[in-house]
């Protein structure tokens, strides 16, 4: 224990519970964008700072929906329902704001647009493309810079937190704690997150993950197996070794599973 100084749990509970989070917020990606778009030529003859660029700041924010980018319609018989901004359109700025551009793009364009897009989009900014790199890696490509995050599953939520921690400066003292981080995971994108893994117990720390998925038990320097069975049936310690050799456990029943995907004849 005296060489652990860190304990690090990425669980799937959400990164936030307001539409105002998002993953640029979470991530602290969104605070690199802003200073990019504060430093145009625009935004200093305006004297914006990168404050103006955060649609949770008075000034910068629409004032219609308050930054929120819809407003709340009470119906007389039925439950209220959500609109868009009758003003900004959804955008959550005021339309001085949206007149500043980077590379012809708004502040609310950026924010729309997806991870993979964003990556190409700002190819020469070494900060930024860094971080949405690793979001990439754990395969968050498909997501909006700007997408709420009430609008985010446990599941993806959880390899934010992940991305997040891997930005950091790895000094190899820390235990990672992930439940079930491949949920929802095409099997392609398993495998970048398994390399991210990889990478932190190769930089000294140690990973511990709740898991199902034969690829990443089978990528495991030690496995774990509980049961024998689910719920109230379970709670055993079954089998505990490296995975070739719970894959021939004769009481597990994972070991067929393993074996199957380890290539090795399960008797």
């Amino acid at each position: 224990m005296e060489n652990i100084k860190r304990l690090v749990r990425v669980d799937q509970k959400p990164i936030g519970r307001t539409p105002r989070s998002n993953m640029a917020t979470y991530t602290g990606l969104f605070d690199h964008v802003r200073k990019l778009f504060a430093a145009t030529k625009m935004a200093k003859a305006r004297r914006y700072d990168a404050g103006r660029f955060s649609f949770n700041v008075a000034k910068g924010r629409c004032e219609n929906c308050q930054g929120e980018g819809f407003v709340m319609v009470e119906l007389l018989f039925l439950p209220s329902v959500y609109a868009p901004c009758p003003v900004c359109h959804g955008a959550r700025y005021n339309a001085k704001t949206l007149e500043v551009t980077y590379q012809e793009k708004n502040i609310a364009e950026v924010l729309g647009m997806t991870v993979d897009v964003a990556w190409k989009f700002f190819a020469a900014e070494p900060t930024v493309q860094r971080a949405l790199t690793v979001l990439r890696e754990v395969g968050l490509g498909y997501l909006r810079l700007g997408q709420p995050a009430t609008e985010l599953s446990g599941g993806e939520a959880q390899r934010i937190k992940l991305a997040t921690e891997l930005q950091r400066t790895q000094r190899g003292t820390s235990v990672y704690v992930l439940d079930e981080p491949t949920t929802g995971l095409h099997p392609s994108d398993v495998e970048k997150l398994m390399a991210q893994l990889d990478g932190l117990v190769e930089a000294g720390n140690t990973v511990i993950v709740v898991e199902h998925d034969m690829r990443v038990v089978a990528g495991s320097d030690w496995v774990i197996d509980m049961g024998p069975g689910a719920g109230d049936e379970g709670g055993q310690v079954v089998a505990a070794d490296a995975p070739a050799k719970v894959a021939r456990s004769k009481a597990s029943r994972t070991a067929p599973y393993l074996a199957r995907f380890l290539g090795n004849d399960s008797k």
